[in-house]
């Protein structure tokens, strides 16, 4: 199915959107050592930072979900990336771990709407037959966004410029730059067709459509803290798994990365496009099941070639089952309350699986454990949730995306 102009501007549009927002996001998890020790406090305590920041998802998906439903897809995306670049940003000027706290929970509401706002801007622009695709495309933003911060952790932090040494307030200073992609949104990406025809006619609630939908919100919900735990807990510990663990360098941390993300966009593509012949059940089914024989690779490997094939393994099947998220929400979601409802029930997800950066690090530094046996442990339990839960899930590929459906 090939794409119109305006709509692959808008996949562009809505792809960036997520990459960078992954960007900031993943910024942290290669800082927290150090940043932990400027402030004179112990890894777990900088790592409640990622729990507020997933937590605090739930509220963004929220507001700028009804902002979404009330004003249009983008206008709604174009406030939400300003929001998410500047406050992003301001986290380098932080005098203390309090404060530091503050802003990442307010990064985490504005990071919290751009998931919902983008993939409806997006399924609502599209032909269904290139939904499968497109769902790959815009969920591979996150790995591509963590892609990015590997990049730029390897290649900037440490390096002395003049006499200045890039540590991490610096890193942060990064944050400010998907600010510039609002332009490009303005300029090229039109409104969503879905949501303009919405406008001519009565609009359900919110808490009507959540009502009428309760069984099926709450099933998703279960559904999306599993993919959270899947995606969180084999992502965001594991730069510091190959820092403390295996005591390796900056550059060594950043291709193993690396080649962890292009797994990731590998597998994001290929089980994005193949739901679109299997099903999107059967997708996620198999994706989930390639992450079981991955984990001793992946988890308790010695060499970094070896821990980078784990990682490349892993995270194809972890964003190849995630590639499929964005299609199955949004059909499985009624037309009025697309930008509200599928972020909510992630970022719902979201909180309820916000906990494991503190819990899967206090499990690694307790005696005898290790940063390996926490990382092996979660991706183990929540492949396993994952096949038993979305086999339960209903299936409705191809269906028209339209204002009222």
């Amino acid at each position: 199915m090939t794409l119109t102009l305006q709509q692959k501007k808008t996949v562009l549009a809505s792809f960036l959107g997520w990459m960078l927002d992954a960007f900031d996001f993943f910024l942290l998890t290669f800082l927290l050592k150090d940043i932990a020790k400027e402030f004179g406090t112990e890894v777990p305590s900088v790592a409640y930072a990622l729990f507020l920041t997933l937590a605090m998802r739930f509220v963004g998906a929220f507001i700028f979900g009804r902002i979404g439903d009330r004003w249009g897809r983008k206008p709604a995306l174009m406030l939400d990336i300003v929001c998410y670049s500047v406050i992003g940003a301001l986290a380098a000027f932080s005098p203390n771990l309090m404060v530091f706290l503050i802003l990442r929970t307010l990064f985490g509401i504005a990071m919290g709407g751009e998931w919902g706002l983008g993939s409806s801007l997006a399924m609502e622009s599209i032909p269904p037959q290139a939904r499968g695709l497109v769902s790959g495309i815009l969920q591979c933003g996150y790995p591509a966004g963590f892609l990015l911060a590997s990049i730029a952790y390897g290649l900037l932090y440490g390096r002395t410029i003049g006499d200045y040494t890039i540590g991490w307030r610096a890193m942060f200073l990064l944050s400010i730059l998907p600010a510039f992609i609002v332009l490009f949104i303005r300029s090229h990406v039109p409104e969503s067709p879905a949501f303009l025809e919405a406008q001519k006619g009565p609009k359900p609630g919110l808490w009507d459509t959540l009502n009428a939908n309760w069984n099926l919100v709450i099933y998703s919900v279960v559904l999306m803290m599993c993919f959270n735990f899947f995606s969180h807990g084999t992502q965001d510990l594991y730069p510091t798994f190959l820092i403390k663990q295996h005591g390796f360098d900056p550059g060594t941390v950043s291709w193993i990365s690396i080649v962890g993300n292009l797994g990731a966009i590998v597998g994001g593509l290929t089980f994005g496009a193949l739901s679109e012949r299997i099903g999107r059940v059967n997708a996620i089914t198999i994706a989930s099941l390639i992450a079981l024989p991955a984990i001793p690779l992946w988890a308790y490997s010695v060499t970094p070639v070896m821990l980078a094939v784990g990682a490349f393994v892993m995270q194809i099947a972890v964003q190849g089952a995630w590639g499929v998220i964005p299609a199955h929400l949004n059909e499985l979601s009624p037309g009025p309350v697309r930008a509200t409802l599928p972020a909510f029930i992630y970022q719902a997800g979201n909180l309820l699986a916000a906990i494991n950066g503190p819990l899967q690090a206090k499990v690694a530094e307790a005696p005898g454990n290790s940063y390996g046996f926490a990382l092996a442990l979660v991706a183990g339990i929540v492949a396993v949730a994952i096949i038993v839960v979305i086999r339960f899930s209903p299936e409705r590929r191809g269906e028209v995306l339209s204002a009222a459906h």
